[in-house]
């Protein structure tokens, strides 16, 4: 996708190991994932809530003039 290897993959693991240490590593990604999973809930309700807005459209009947 990125062109990202597993070489390159472990640079960036080993540098942010070095820059946040080791304790601190499983609460980055603890809290990345959550962020990432209200992103994705909060995305599939816009899309639910645009789908919705569609039907009620789609619903009333258009006057004729």
């Amino acid at each position: 996708m990125f062109g990202l290897g597993m070489p390159e993959l472990i640079v960036i693991l080993v540098i942010c190991l070095l820059i946040f240490g080791a304790a601190k590593l499983p609460e980055i990604g603890k809290s990345l994932g959550k962020t990432i999973s209200e992103f994705k809930k909060s995305m599939s309700n816009m899309n639910s809530d645009k789908t919705g807005d569609e039907d009620k459209k789609e619903d009333k009947p258009q006057a004729k003039k």
